[in-house]
């Protein structure tokens, strides 16, 4: 048997809703309704500091006034955060699955499918600002990862030291 489609729009909580966000909602809308399947409100709420109060609401009200209106993620004007029969994928808000993100990273670090990082957002930005001087894109590749300070190149014990001190 076929699994239900699922599709889901996740906007940022960064402002008002745009026109291309109010069309990316409404194509994931109507492939859903059009296979039988489901529409899925998720807030993508990562970047704290770009958080800007009550436009998840201003979200949630402009996918209403288009008449599309999510199958999960949403429950009388607000986003679901406890898991319940109609929304079992809870908590819908990004934030608040970090706990189930975390869990599969260590996973994938352990496998050796992921590594950490420990380079700050300043470093990157001073490597960025580097390659625009020379005119060039700034790509995190295989040459830039190797430069890093990451658990490719640190001993087990120095990563383990800098996992448990950053809280990685």
């Amino acid at each position: 048997m076929a699994e239900r489609t699922r599709v889901r729009f996740a906007p940022s909580p960064t402002g008002p809703l745009h026109i291309g966000g109010v069309r990316t909602a409404l194509y994931n809308y109507l492939y859903a309704k059009q296979r039988g399947g489901d529409f899925i409100l998720r807030i993508e709420d990562t970047d704290s500091q770009r958080f800007v109060p009550g436009a998840e609401e201003y979200i949630i009200e402009a996918l209403a006034w288009c008449g599309i209106s999510p199958d999960e993620g949403v429950e009388n004007g607000k986003i679901v955060e406890n898991p319940s029969e109609k929304h079992s994928h809870a908590p819908y808000r990004q934030s608040q699955r970090k706990p189930l993100y975390r869990k599969y990273a260590e996973e994938l670090v352990e496998k050796g499918f992921a590594y950490y990082s420990f380079d700050s957002s300043e470093e990157l930005d001073k490597l960025r600002a580097v390659c625009e001087s020379r005119g060039e894109t700034f790509t995190y590749n295989y040459q830039v990862r190797e430069s890093l300070v990451t658990s490719l190149r640190l001993s087990a014990e120095e990563t383990s030291r800098r996992v448990k001190e950053e809280n990685h």
